[in-house]
C-alpha cells in the first residue's frame, strides 16, 4: 500500500471518529436539556398544587366575618380599643358605613364612649394583632362585658404557656371534624357570632363555618376554652368544645 493511500485511510478514520464523538455529545446535551425542562415543569406543577386550597374548606386564607364583645377604651374619630371579658384587646376600625344600635334603636357613633359595653360585628383580621373592621356596633347591658360574665359562662381565659382546656358540653355534631365545612358571612355569620358570644363571652370569633348537617361552628380564639361553639339553624347554642 502506498504512503498516499495509508494517509487517506488514517484521515478517514480520524474524521469518522470525530463525527461519532460530536454526535454523541450533542445527543447527551439534548437529553440533559430535556430532562432539566421536565424537572422544572414538574417542580412548577408541584408548587402550584401545594398552594391550592380545597373548595368549601374552612382553612383560613384571610379575614372573615366574626366579632367580639367587651369594654370600650381609647375612643378616637376612626375607632376604639375593645377589651373582652377574658382580657383580650381588639382594635376596632370604624367606617362611614358602620351602624350603631342600642337595643333596637339606631344611635350615632358619638354615643360610643369609654367604658361602654358593646358587641362589635364585622370582618376580623388576625394578620398583625387582632383588628375588626366594624359593620355593626351594638351597645350591651351594663356589666355584660366585664370579667364576671366570662367567669359565669365557664370561659377559661387565655394564659400564655397554659395547656388548652379539653372538655365538651352540650351536643357536638356526630360527624363533626375540625377543618370541615364552608365559611359563611353576612347576616348568617352575624347571628351565629352574636349567639356564641352571648353564651361564651370573652373570646374573639374569627370565622363562622356551616357544617354538613346545617348547623354552624363558631371558631373562638383568644381563650383556652371554648375554641368551638356550635349553633343550630335557629341560632341557638347547642354545644361547645
Amino acid at each position: 500500500m502506498s504512503k498516499r493511500t495509508s494517509l487517506s485511510l488514517k484521515t478517514f478514520v480520524i474524521v469518522t471518529f470525530l463525527l461519532l464523538v460530536g454526535t454523541a455529545i450533542l445527543a447527551a446535551c439534548g437529553s440533559s436539556s430535556s430532562g432539566t425542562a421536565t424537572a422544572s415543569s414538574s417542580s412548577s406543577t408541584s408548587s402550584s398544587s401545594t398552594t391550592t386550597q380545597p373548595s368549601g374548606s374552612n382553612v383560613r386564607s384571610g379575614p372573615a366575618a366574626g366579632g367580639a364583645s367587651g369594654i370600650v377604651s381609647n375612643v378616637s374619630t376612626s375607632g376604639f380599643t375593645l377589651t373582652t371579658s377574658a382580657g383580650q384587646k381588639v382594635t376596632v376600625d370604624e367606617a362611614s358605613s358602620t351602624t350603631y344600635q342600642n337595643g333596637t334603636i339606631s344611635i350615632s357613633a358619638s354615643a360610643i364612649t369609654n367604658g361602654e359595653s358593646v358587641l362589635v360585628l364585622g370582618t376580623v383580621n388576625t394578620t398583625n394583632g387582632t383588628t375588626i373592621a366594624a359593620t355593626q356596633v351594638i351597645v350591651q347591658p351594663t356589666g355584660s362585658g366585664g370579667s364576671a360574665a366570662s367567669s359565669a359562662a365557664g370561659v377559661v381565659p387565655f394564659q400564655r404557656g397554659a395547656p388548652t382546656t379539653s372538655k365538651q358540653v352540650g351536643q357536638i355534631p356526630a360527624n363533626y371534624s375540625q377543618g370541615s365545612g364552608t365559611i359563611v358571612s353576612g347576616t348568617t355569620a352575624n347571628k351565629a357570632t352574636e349567639a356564641a358570644l352571648a353564651a361564651y363571652p370573652g373570646g374573639i370569633v374569627d370565622r363562622v363555618v356551616k357544617l354538613s348537617n346545617g348547623e354552624y361552628e363558631v371558631h373562638n380564639i383568644g381563650v383556652n376554652w371554648p375554641h368551638h361553639v356550635f349553633v343550630n339553624q335557629d341560632f341557638k347554642v347547642v354545644g361547645a368544645d
